[in-house]
Parts: C-alpha cells; sequence; structure tokens
C-alpha cells in the first residue's frame, strides 16, 4: 500500500459516507483513502463555517506522513484549493470533481436560498438533465432523505486564498456532466481563472453525472487509483 493517502472531500449537502463505494475499491486495490467528515455536514453543528472545515482537512492532512492527494467534488473542489493554498508542500496534486475553484474574495458556495441559517436541498429541479440522469429513482430517493442543510457559514464563507504556491500543485479535473472539451473551452475562455494559473492541469473523463461516487463509485476509484 502506497503511504501517500487520498483525501476525499464531500459536497454539498453529503457526509463522509457517501464515499463509501469509492473507498472501499480504493482499499480493495491498495491504496490508502480517507473521506472527511466536514463539519456541519454529518455532525450536527449548524453553526459551522468554512474555516471549520478547512480546518477539518487540514487535520487530515497534517496527520499524513507521506503527503495527500486532495480530492473534492462539486462546491468543495474551492475547499481543495484551498488546502493547496494552505500547505502547498504537503499536497502532491488535486483532484477535482464536476466543480472549480473560486477566487479570492469570492463567496464559497452561495448558490440556493439560505432558511432558518442553513442552506437545504433545493430538490431534484435545478439537477434536471447531464447532472442527474444516470441517478435512478432510489438513489434520488436516499440522497433526498439523507441531505444535509449546509450551514450559512460555509455557504456563505469568503475564499481566501494567500500563497502563490498553489500554482506548482499539479491538478486533474475529472469530468462528469460535461465533456473535457467543454472544460478546455472554459479554461480557453478565461472562465476559469485559477485553474488558468495552474502549471499542470490534466483533464480526465467520466461517463457519468455531477455525483460518480454514488452512480460510478469502482469507476471513479479507478481514476484515482491510476493517479
Amino acid at each position: 500500500m502506497t503511504d501517500e493517502q487520498i483525501v476525499l472531500v464531500g459536497g454539498l449537502w453529503l457526509d463522509a459516507s457517501a464515499w463509501d463505494g469509492v473507498v472501499a475499491e480504493l482499499t480493495r486495490v491498495g491504496r490508502r483513502a480517507v473521506a472527511v467528515n466536514l463539519p456541519g455536514q454529518g455532525d450536527g453543528n449548524t453553526s459551522a463555517t468554512l474555516d471549520d472545515q478547512v480546518a477539518a482537512v487540514l487535520a487530515v492532512v497534517d496527520a499524513a506522513p507521506a503527503g495527500s492527494v486532495v480530492v473534492g467534488h462539486s462546491a468543495s473542489c474551492a475547499l481543495a484549493w484551498l488546502i493547496a493554498d494552505a500547505r502547498p508542500s504537503a499536497v502532491g496534486r488535486v483532484v477535482l470533481i464536476g466543480g472549480f475553484p473560486q477566487a479570492d474574495g469570492d463567496l464559497y458556495a452561495d448558490f440556493f436560498p439560505i432558511e432558518n441559517g442553513a442552506m437545504p436541498f433545493p430538490g431534484w429541479a435545478p439537477f434536471e438533465g447531464a447532472d442527474a440522469a444516470d441517478l435512478d429513482d432510489r438513489t434520488r430517493a436516499e440522497f433526498l432523505a439523507a441531505a444535509i442543510p449546509v450551514p450559512e457559514g460555509v455557504a456563505r464563507g469568503t475564499v481566501r486564498l494567500t500563497d502563490a504556491r498553489r500554482f506548482d500543485v499539479p491538478v486533474v479535473l475529472v469530468c462528469p456532466e460535461f465533456t473535457p472539451a467543454q472544460a478546455q473551452a472554459m479554461l480557453d475562455a478565461g472562465d476559469l481563472p485559477e485553474l488558468a494559473k495552474a502549471r499542470k492541469v490534466d483533464l480526465v473523463d467520466i461517463d457519468s453525472g455531477h455525483w460518480p461516487m454514488l452512480s460510478r463509485p469502482a469507476e471513479l476509484a479507478r481514476i484515482l487509483a491510476d493517479l
């Protein structure tokens, strides 16, 4: 088993159990994988902030003796990038699944209305089409039942990036509901300013919707293991 750990960070409304299938497959092929329990997403901490989530992921990265591959999904691609900014010498690679880093000064994930201090899952209507086309009715129902409202302090936290060495960390962008060609077009158009400054960005396709850890866990694990 390689000493470098794969740190898995889920997107909005998910707890660490969303990665169970991926962790099981990575473990089977001899890779060390850790799914992070993010404050405010499964621990009942409704007052959690973005800083709290950064601290939770950093604790996992700092405990690894041989470096980490940090994997962010969806909105947490910005969280994974914050970790690269905070620990550029400890993060060997950043993997972004279905999302992109926010820039310094941006709000982290102010995408849907806040209700009673948190941002609940808005239902499937905003995700109809390529995002959720590969999720069957049972998976959708299970997701809906388990979805955790994201604390306002996380969703509306401000992204702060301070260390230009983050651009030296290799990036792999896994493209689920969009294609590598579409991602490259966004890069070429200047729509992804943080990634445009990265020294090395590889684009990898996966035939899935927005949540491949749920619909294609073995395939996603193979992509991560091959890194």
